[in-house]
């Protein structure tokens, strides 16, 4: 089992910066194949944000050029940079984590965050 914990949300003025983190723990053998970074804002459906692992990385049109993502897989963390902040950013940022035990063709399995708060005054 893994649990996943999402931290870093807070108030960001519009126009700042916030850096977001995704911490994955629990079982000692278990590898992570790639993590995905969405976000919901109140009254809208989940929208995809980043994904990076596996040598790739994946942006939304929405956040290109203004959000950054990393993976350190020995901390099995991925860290979210989030620049330019606009009022369209406020949402909870949550994230998925992909990850196998000793191999991914044994299987993959998925573990969600509770998400973390991002929250932009106008």
């Amino acid at each position: 089992q893994v649990q996943v914990e999402e931290s870093g949300g807070g108030l960001v003025q519009p126009g700042g910066s916030r850096r977001l983190t995704c911490a994955a723990s629990g079982s000692k053998y278990f590898s992570i194949l790639d993590i995905s970074w969405y976000r919901q804002a109140p009254g809208k459906q989940s929208e995809f944000v980043e994904l990076i692992g596996g040598g790739d990385e994946e942006y939304s049109d929405s956040v290109k050029g203004r959000f950054n993502v990393s993976l350190d897989n020995a901390k099995k963390t991925s860290n979210l940079q989030i620049n330019s902040l606009k009022l369209a950013d406020a949402a909870l940022y949550y994230c998925n984590v992909s990850s196998y035990d000793g191999s991914p063709v044994l299987g993959i399995y998925y573990f969600w965050g509770q998400g973390t708060q991002v929250t932009v005054p106008s």
